[in-house]
């Protein structure tokens, strides 16, 4: 869109606008004595894509209505556009179900004072990739659910917002739907926005610029997802058969094979006979065999110090880094006594 078709309508970006982050800082969020959100802190470039991370319960909606300005922190900064220059999707579809296509975006842009032959322009090229031009007249509330949440997606982006926040957009949508709303995506951040969206799926959060992991309302990890994935610490396997007993609270099943996180100073080969029991002979062989093993406690046959199958050390993948970073919370609040969490989101403890 040209500056001269901005004028009949959507405002310029600002040059000052194009280097600003927005997001929090030291948010937190506390509805009576539940704390929803401790201390999270959240950064947005424009031109850039973040992800926000997590499982059910863990804070992402309220983060999202925080920065889009429709919670309220209870301590920490906000950083935001004006309100007309944030585009907002809750997590429903954003749209009214009694108006049809053409007329919730037609709404949508006059609330931001955006002129109808602007607003005509800008979002006939929307609907056609998507695959919503031919449903135009239809109401939104006889769409599926994925086109619905693509009409929300547009609805979002009809004034060409400096913010975009989107609470989880692809959540229950078929492969093609899902496709088309990371298109969308994808064209507000060329367009100079700054794009923050919350997801589930964490293959989406790979192909994003930052990541931020939430569990709890705290915040595990954040960073790029290269970042991330290369500060998991400790040592993760993906053994054959099933856990030890002693593995069990750092292991999880994924595509039918079980993995175990060792954290620092663990070893794979978990533990041994009492050294009470050992002469000084057997401490002196095993000094020995522990010089010819690697850091996970392995020797050459990949067996530990027990003569078990320990597995093979893998390289984290995100997935991984996120179950680890939300395995070593839970760890650390048993630790404290505070209990843990229902569980890596990565997959079954």
């Amino acid at each position: 869109m040209t500056a001269a078709q901005r004028a009949d309508g959507a405002r310029p970006r600002a040059a000052s606008d194009a280097t600003r982050e927005w997001g929090t800082r030291d948010l937190s969020v506390r509805f009576g004595k539940r704390t929803a959100l401790d201390h999270v802190t959240l950064r947005a470039a424009p031109g850039q894509i973040g992800a926000v991370v997590g499982g059910d319960g863990a804070g992402k909606s309220t983060l999202l209505g925080c920065v889009a300005g429709a919670v309220a922190a209870s301590q920490g900064e906000v950083d935001r556009p004006p309100a007309a220059r944030v585009g907002y999707l809750p997590s429903g579809s954003g749209v009214y179900p009694d108006l049809t296509v053409a007329e919730n975006l037609a709404f949508r842009a006059s609330v931001y004072g955006v002129s109808s032959a602007v607003a005509g322009q800008r979002v006939t090229g929307l609907l056609e990739r998507t695959g919503l031009a031919s449903a135009r007249q239809r109401l939104a509330g006889q769409l599926s659910g994925g086109m619905r949440k693509k009409l929300g997606v547009i609805a979002a982006m009809v004034h060409e917002p400096e913010l975009l926040v989107l609470d989880e957009p692809t959540t229950g949508v078929d492969p093609v739907s899902r496709a088309d709303v990371w298109w969308l995506i994808i064209i507000a951040a060329s367009e100079g926005a700054a794009v923050i969206v919350s997801t589930s799926y964490l293959d989406e959060a790979e192909r994003t610029a930052a990541v931020l992991v939430l569990s709890h309302g705290r915040q595990l990890a954040a960073g790029t997802p290269a970042q991330i994935k290369a500060g998991v610490p400790g040592i993760l396997r993906a053994i054959s058969g099933r856990p030890r007993e002693d593995e069990r609270q750092r292991a999880w099943l994924r595509a039918g094979q079980w993995r175990v996180w060792d954290p620092p100073g663990a070893s794979a080969s978990g533990p041994g006979p009492d050294s009470a029991s050992r002469d000084s002979a057997s401490r002196d062989s095993a000094s020995r065999d522990s010089a010819s093993r690697d850091s996970a406690g392995r020797d050459s046959a990949g067996r530990d110090s027990a003569g078990r199958d320990s597995g093979s050390v893998i390289q984290p993948d995100l997935e991984d880094a996120v179950t680890v970073a939300e395995l070593g919370s839970d760890l650390r609040q048993a630790d404290r006594g505070e209990g843990a969490g229902p569980g890596p989101a990565g997959g079954a403890r």
